[in-house]
């Protein structure tokens, strides 16, 4: 089996983003383990993405995606560029140039028995280019003759007529489409995906990392820079303070966890820089910071903390299949979807809008959930062990498919 897949993988100027690798390496893990031979990968780094899973002797290639990033020509030129890129595939010539990379992307799904779009790349109005990108690789497979699958995906909740017609489209190109939020699945269905290929799921990196570990007296921490529109210092202030009530009233260590974040020691970007400045502002010295190198080891410690608190997305999915007491601090609506959606796939609902944690009442829902703790490992255990079977069956659904004379 020889499959085309695209995430949003790559790293780039050693800033990594554990979740996009994350999803990305859950489906190349389950589908090797169905049969898959050899992959070609669509990155923003292909020599870093072959390097970074060429583990074990697994051949891979990787090849640059065909680019739809915003120009002059707006919305314009990207559809320009969608219709030439399509009708080159269909067998036309002289529409590209000779180094177009559109056309190494075409060659690679001739070449392949299907095509897969992993997580990431959410497909919403706030990324169009994903979206071009997207359905510019079905529209190529379908015109070659090659299956097509969608998994993992956040759908909206920011979609415009225009884009609810492009996803239509993409969609119904696909012969399986996963979606991991019931307000995704509310779209999916709005866009007339038809029901025997559309499956709600939990997020594939739910089990990237899937061992049983014991609960350190950790409290794992992961924030982004973006706070919508609330005031980031105010943000900030109240939030040290919630870590500070955190150590007072548990007893467990900060430990900040970088999910975007530089691999060079010497440079603290990404989320790293709103660590610090929330350690500025803490009274508690109990804290450390780090950036895992992989989204694997990422998984592994959020699995075993013993609380996580976080305003970003996969920090969650790695903790609450363990059964770890998770907040989801939300800051709009594209955080509250993805944020409420990963922690009810697993049974837990420690949602704490940035309005409320402005309010005060972050050490209300602490208390709560704490109190719950216990409760609430051994219900998200059982929980996991049925999404863990259902994630299992959809990856045997997706191999099927995407092997040779499926």
């Amino acid at each position: 089996m020889r499959v085309v897949a695209i995430g949003d993988v790559g790293v780039i100027d050693e800033m990594i983003h554990i979740g996009d690798e994350a999803m990305f390496e859950a489906f190349v893990d389950a589908i090797r383990a169905r049969g898959l031979d050899s992959l070609v990968a669509i990155s923003a780094n292909p020599s870093e993405t072959i390097a970074r899973y060429s583990a074990d002797g697994f051949g891979i290639e990787a090849i640059r995606g065909i680019g739809f990033a915003p120009s002059a020509g707006g919305r314009a030129a990207q559809q320009d560029r969608l219709d030439r890129v399509l009708r080159t595939a269909a067998g036309e010539t002289d529409l590209l140039a000779d180094d177009d990379s559109a056309l190494a992307v075409i060659d690679a799904i001739r070449d392949s028995d299907g095509v897969a779009v992993t997580g990431g790349g959410n497909l919403a109005s706030t990324w169009p280019s994903h979206i071009f990108e997207r359905l510019a690789i079905a529209g190529i497979a379908e015109a070659l003759g090659k299956p097509f699958v969608v998994s993992g995906q956040t759908l909206g909740p920011q979609l415009s007529e225009e884009d609810s017609a492009l996803v239509a489209r993409l969609l119904g190109l696909a012969q399986l489409v996963s979606v991991r939020e019931s307000a995704s699945l509310a779209v999916a269905q709005s866009l007339d995906v038809p029901a025997d290929r559309l499956r709600l799921g939990a997020d594939d990196a739910s089990f990237l990392f899937d061992e049983t570990l014991p609960a350190l007296p950790i409290c794992v921490v992961t924030l982004a820079n973006h706070v919508g529109d609330a005031d980031r210092d105010a943000v900030t202030a109240a939030i040290a303070d919630l870590l500070d009530e955190i150590v007072e009233t548990t007893d467990l260590d900060i430990v900040f966890l970088a999910h975007f974040g530089s691999l060079d020691e010497a440079r603290v970007r990404g989320d790293s820089v709103v660590h610090q400045r929330v350690m500025a502002q803490m009274i508690s010295q109990r804290v450390l910071a780090v950036v895992p190198p992989d989204a694997p080891g990422a998984a592994r410690i959020a699995r075993s903390a013993s609380l996580v608190v976080t305003s970003r997305y996969h920090p969650a999915v790695f903790a609450v299949p363990a059964g770890v007491s998770t907040i989801g601090i939300t800051v709009d609506e594209y955080t509250r979807v993805k944020l409420t959606g990963a922690l009810e796939n697993f049974g837990q609902h420690g949602i704490l809008p940035v309005a409320a944690l402005l309010a005060g009442d972050g050490p209300e829902l602490l208390a709560r959930v704490w109190a719950d703790r216990v409760e609430m490992t051994s219900a998200g255990r059982t929980i996991a062990d049925t999404q863990r079977a259902a994630s299992a069956a959809w990856w045997d659904r997706v191999a099927t498919v995407l092997s040779p004379g499926s």
